[in-house]
């Protein structure tokens, strides 16, 4: 593919990948879905990644959907348009390993819904969050309404939902939109220690952690631990269970190779 609006660096076991249309905020288009859904096809075959940054360039993280790009659909063209961006935000959620969201600026609407379908959200104390979709005469549509409830409460979703009220850094924090809050100088820095953290770990261990707690939530409390037992057992065949274990125990660090 020619990426044009996103770019994807390295640092290590580390991707940054970077909406890069700071003209336009980083609006969402077609464009930035379709380049967004390779790049993370892309880490997914590639095991060398064992976790990844997502943010936006310039002054914004995503200012939301492309409102212009949208302006001309009709009521099938929409919902495809909807589901196209649900298809990846989905992608985003059930990627092998952790996706960590670095929120610099607006994460509004689409951009809210993108930072909650990853793993992890820092964002910058300049930051502001919301889903202003019903100051246009529309709802959230890339999965706003059902994740948004599940990480603040049903109650606090409809209030921000139905206001189209933005909230600060700060108060996305209190309420669990967003896990930690720092200067805008210190945002990446904190987001690439972080990622850097998790890739001192076992990476199947982290991505069956993922599973876990991702499927987990959907299944009766009996059936999330059949599930955590199942893939507890399953990492008793390979390398790295071996090595961190006899790491332990010899009182070294272990060496993980993500087999």
């Amino acid at each position: 593919m020619d990426y044009e609006v996103t770019t994807m660096e390295r640092d290590d076991k580390v991707a940054i990948i970077t909406i890069n249309r700071p003209e336009a905020m980083n609006a969402l288009n077609s464009k930035v879905l379709e380049e967004l859904t390779a790049r993370m096809d892309e880490v997914q075959g590639n095991n060398e990644i064992w976790c990844v940054i997502l943010t936006g360039a310039g002054k914004a993280f995503v200012a939301g959907a492309d409102i212009a790009e949208m302006s001309s659909l009709d009521p099938a063209g929409a919902e495809a348009f909807a589901k196209k961006g649900q298809a990846l935000f989905d992608k985003i959620e059930q990627l092998r390993c952790p996706v960590i969201a670095a929120i610099n600026g607006f994460a509004l609407g689409g951009g809210c819904e993108i930072s909650m379908a990853c793993d992890i959200r820092y964002a910058s104390v300049k930051a502001k969050l919301g889903q202003p979709e019903v100051n246009l005469g529309l709802m959230p549509g890339f999965g706003g309404t059902q994740r948004l409830s599940r990480l603040v409460g049903r109650g606090k979703a409809k209030e921000l939902i139905f206001s189209a009220d933005m909230v600060r850094a700060e108060e996305a924090h209190r309420i669990g939109l967003v896990d930690q809050v720092f200067e805008p100088e210190e945002l990446m820095e904190k987001t690439v220690a972080m990622a850097k953290k998790i890739c001192s770990k076992a990476p199947i261990a982290v991505s069956k952690s993922k599973q876990a707690i991702n499927e987990g939530l959907d299944l009766p409390l009996s059936g999330g631990n059949d599930l955590e037992a199942k893939l507890f057992g399953g990492l008793f065949a390979l390398e790295d269970t071996k090595e961190g274990t006899s790491a332990f125990l010899e009182k070294r660090e272990a060496n993980f190779q993500g087999k």
